[in-house]
């Protein structure tokens, strides 16, 4: 139980990548606030779970775009909780759309909730740590996308790179606080997100051979890096940016 006694909140937690970390955030011993769009039901879920293996948590609603619902969010968590030690900026959309078909509100949805989400979530987060004056841990989830360009993502990867480089200034910014921040970059992962994608047996056959490992991944693949950098093994991660691909990013030839 290497989190326990700590407080831990994940955005848009209700499903996929955000569902497995507060999983395996509360398994570890923190009591989790599982935040969700409007997903009431399977927020709800997510939280009898944990509840279910002796955990503790509470589902929150909140768009994490918008600077109110976000304060109140986190106030919510501080009165439930007591403080905030981990956060996680997981929520994220990737509507796929041809460059031709981009049109400015796609493009700038997916900024204010990828990018502006990241960065209104880590404002609240960090003063409330600041002020607890104990430390803690900011989690961002960018993607391998900060690094490659994608023919359907010309909206997307631009906040990824974003969220990488919100990290890496905030490491900074933050490290005299004792709060680290650092960034996860996911390969292909299956959820919700790139399900329906996945359901042409070619693509799935085409997209699974190039990663060495010889499998895409699955939300638990992430989960556990995420509550390493949220543990006391990572005390001294700070800026670092941890690509978890299963080899795909090398895989040139």
């Amino acid at each position: 139980m290497t989190l326990q006694g700590k407080v831990a909140l994940v955005t848009g937690a209700s499903r996929g990548i955000g569902r497995g970390i507060a999983l395996r955030l509360a398994a570890d011993g923190a009591r989790v606030v599982v935040n969700h769009p409007g997903e009431e039901a399977l927020a709800q879920a997510a939280v009898e779970e944990i509840k279910e293996r002796g955990g503790s948590a509470l589902a929150l609603e909140a768009d994490v775009s918008q600077a109110d619902q976000v304060e109140a969010m986190f106030e919510s968590t501080v009165k439930a909780f007591g403080g905030l030690d981990i956060l996680v900026n997981n929520a994220g959309i990737c509507p796929f759309v041809e460059w031709f078909d981009m049109t400015e509100e796609i493009f700038e949805r997916v900024h204010q909730v990828n990018l502006k989400g990241a960065f209104l979530c880590s404002h609240q987060a960090s003063r409330i740590m600041r002020d607890q004056g104990r430390g803690g841990r900011i989690i961002s989830l960018s993607s391998i996308s900060a690094l490659v360009g994608g023919s359907f993502q010309t909206h997307y990867t631009p906040t990824k790179a974003g969220i990488r480089s919100l990290m890496q200034s905030l490491a900074i910014v933050l490290g005299p606080y004792g709060i680290t921040c650092n960034s996860i970059l996911p390969g292909t992962i299956l959820t919700e997100i790139n399900r329906e994608h996945y359901q042409d047996p070619v693509v799935f056959a085409r997209d699974s051979g190039r990663v060495p490992l010889g499998r895409l991944g699955q939300p638990e693949d992430i989960a556990g890096v995420a509550a390493f950098l949220a543990s006391d093994d990572a005390r001294y991660v700070n800026g670092a940016d941890i690509l978890v691909d299963g080899g795909l990013f090398v895989n040139l030839q």
